[in-house]
């Protein structure tokens, strides 16, 4: 066993935290975790999901979440995840930094701004059918008032 999967171990133990609450906390069945503190990679789901499981671990135990997807990256290649893994993992990383901080200052403002425009339009279309449904039973009120009204006018002449 390398110096990852032992260094990650102590850190729970020191910490009393148990295998199986970290499963409950990041949904990561234990035998994903136990491979990963055993260092099994190969025994992990391919690429930017062992990442995840690292990041949600680390999380779950109040470490470094990057220091400790960086180890896991290192210490992964040494065991020989193969260079597709590593190209997309590398893709993704990168993907995420290319983008402008422009856009991610953005991405509220725009979320909050559909949300308006999706009320708005909910908005409009009820007032809309209430008012179909409205005038459609003032319509049928109308057409039936005046049978009403020569039924009970004819039996009392």
């Amino acid at each position: 066993m390398g110096q990852f999967g032992e260094a990650l171990r102590k850190e729970r133990v020191a910490r009393g935290i148990a295998l199986e609450t970290i499963s409950e906390k990041t949904k990561v069945v234990t035998r994903y975790l136990t491979a990963l503190e055993d260092e099994h990679f190969d025994q992990l789901p391919g690429g930017i999901l062992s990442k995840g499981i690292v990041r949600g671990y680390a999380r779950t135990l109040g470490l470094d979440e990057a220091a400790w997807v960086e180890r896991f990256m290192a210490e992964s290649r040494e065991h020989g995840l193969s260079p597709a893994e590593t190209a997309w993992i590398e893709f993704v990383e990168n993907v995420g930094r290319s983008r402008p901080p422009s856009f991610r200052q953005r991405s509220p403002r725009l979320r909050w701004a559909s949300i308006g425009i999706l009320v708005a339009l909910l908005c409009g279309l009820g007032f809309f059918v209430w008012h179909y449904v409205d005038g459609h039973v003032q319509a049928q009120d109308q057409q039936q008032a005046p049978v009403t009204s020569a039924a009970v006018s004819s039996p009392g002449q």
